[in-house]
């Protein structure tokens, strides 16, 4: 089935750097897409997938673990390891996994064979979603609408990295890392705020009204449906250029540093903003470190932390009596503008809402 390519998606640069950000850092903790029908949610994230980098995996193992990281893989292949045998190797494309809404927690998470463990004394275990969605993307369409159960499940994966099953005293476990991107259209019903807090970005959107941006959208669409091979074609240069980038990011992602005095920027920055609790600050950091990757330094700025606090913060703050969100929003927006200027100042460079936009096509604002 042919894929609208991630970059040439017209606007909606907050939702294209949030998803960039969790692909280079699934660490982060997912992304909360929330908008009206018809604003690219769902073709952003199907995109987003066939734009990341092919991975290497244990060609027979059902969570296709990583062959180069034994700490990550799960006990069947560490044990085959460990036996010294040689693990057959190949690679995929990264997978992307959809999540239907009618989904219940034994296909989420999998089932054990509760017959043959008591039997035989074996530990059978049926493979679900989050088996498959391991190192690739789990989208979860109008996920306001899945039962709270199973959110908080895809959550716990989510954070943990790894998926625990429990049955009769029995349990199992396996590793379950993904990019998990979520979306919803507020119209048909809110998240509870519990669960709200626990994805780590959240980005509002809503349709494009300057009408020649709409033409464009317009355009594009038009030119894809009639022929999908030549319209990727004009973009694969742009689409290729963002997957390397976004794999040097992965590279470079552990050698990001910050000190404590942009510890003490995030902190004072939560608490100016009235933010509850301490997760934001976590997410904050997280999300910094990934977007100064992903621009290719080594030690985080102001600016990485702006940019990560305008994706943590607009589903965590604080409603006050007087003060809406939209104010307090209106705040952060001016700070980072004037980050903006003072990164600008000692060397001319383009502001990191556009890097995602092909250098070979002007924007469109």
């Amino acid at each position: 089935m042919p894929v609208f390519p991630f970059t040439a998606i017209v606007g909606q640069e907050r939702m294209k750097r949030a998803l960039v950000l969790n692909a280079i850092s699934p660490q982060i903790g997912g992304v909360l897409i929330r908008g009206e029908r018809g604003t690219a949610k769902s073709t952003a994230a199907r995109a987003l997938a066939a734009l990341l980098p092919h991975i290497r995996v244990v060609s027979d193992c059902p969570f296709g673990c990583n062959p180069e990281k034994p700490d990550e893989m799960c006990d069947r292949c560490r044990e085959r390891l460990a036996a010294g045998e040689d693990l057959p190797v190949t690679t995929r494309r990264t997978r992307f996994v959809d999540l239907p809404v009618s989904a219940t927690e034994d296909r989420v998470v999998g089932t054990l064979d509760m017959e043959r463990a008591i039997k035989f004394g074996e530990r059978h275990f049926e493979p679900g979603v989050l088996a498959a969605a391991h190192r690739g993307l789990l989208y979860v369409d109008e996920v306001n609408l899945l039962d709270d159960h199973v959110v908080d499940l895809l959550l716990d994966s989510a954070a943990m990295g790894v998926n625990v099953v429990e049955r009769e005293g029995i349990s199992f476990s396996h590793p379950a890392r993904f990019i998990l991107v979520g979306t919803m259209n507020p119209e048909e019903g809110e998240l509870r705020p519990q669960l709200l807090d626990r994805f780590a970005l959240c980005v509002d959107i809503q349709g494009i009204p300057d009408p020649e941006a709409r033409v464009e959208i317009l355009k594009r669409r038009i030119k894809f449906e009639q022929d999908p091979d030549a319209f990727y074609e004009e973009w694969r240069e742009v689409e290729e250029a963002l997957s390397r980038r976004i794999s040097e990011a992965q590279t470079l992602l552990p050698e990001v540093t910050y000190d404590e005095e942009d510890m003490y920027f995030i902190a004072h920055l939560t608490s100016e903003m009235d933010v509850d609790g301490h997760r934001a600050d976590i997410v904050i950091l997280k999300t910094a470190i990934a977007h100064a990757a992903f621009e290719g330094r080594t030690q985080i700025c102001e600016l990485d932390i702006l940019l990560a606090a305008e994706l943590a913060l607009p589903h965590r703050l604080r409603r006050q009596p007087f003060e809406g969100v939209e104010s307090k929003m209106e705040k952060l927006e001016q700070r980072l503008e004037q980050a903006r200027c003072e990164l600008a100042q000692p060397q001319e460079r383009q502001a990191p809402s556009e890097t995602l936009m092909p250098a070979k096509k002007k924007p469109i604002r």
